[in-house]
């Protein structure tokens, strides 16, 4: 079965750290504040990426992933939707569903990538629940704090764990 998710938040560092993208249920994001989250650590390219097609940045060259979806288009295909669809250890793993004429085709990608061919083709982001229930945690949320003061609660979090915490 999968699982509609969302972009929660993306933070965004600087190597050494890692970025961390932070997945939750879509109604979650929608209704109220999630309950659990699913982090995916990416590098700080990646991060800039996803981060690029969240606000709708355009270059005045083509980008990889601008690169892809112009060929997509060529060849008459479309991004049907992007699938999040197991986890080993720290290593998530990802699928790109293609639909051209009555044909689909799935493609192995990296999250980080999935993630923003989906954003920059507005389609949609499923993760497999054995993958949200193996990787997503609890994160609690305090009431009260202002948007500021939470995303520096989170920061702090982010750097007190390493992907190391996330191994089965």
């Amino acid at each position: 079965m999968l699982i509609p998710v969302a972009i929660q938040t993306l933070v965004a560092s600087t190597p050494p750290n890692p970025s961390v993208l932070v997945l939750c249920p879509a109604q979650d994001l929608k209704v109220s504040r999630s309950r659990r989250i699913v982090p995916i650590w990416v590098g700080a390219h990646e991060a800039a990426q996803i981060s690029a097609a969240v606000q709708h940045l355009s270059f005045k060259r083509p980008m990889t992933h601008t690169l892809m979806l112009d060929a997509l288009t060529a060849l008459d295909a479309t991004i049907d939707q992007v699938q999040i669809v197991d986890v080993k250890d720290v290593t998530f793993y990802a699928h790109v569903i293609l639909k051209r004429g009555g044909d689909t085709f799935v493609l192995d990608a990296r999250p980080s990538d999935a993630v923003v061919l989906a954003l920059r083709s507005n389609a949609p982001i499923y993760m497999a629940d054995s993958v949200f229930e193996r990787a997503s945690y609890p994160f609690i949320f305090k009431e009260g704090l202002s948007d500021e003061e939470e995303l520096k609660e989170f920061e702090a979090w982010v750097q007190d764990i390493s992907p190391d915490d996330f191994a089965q």
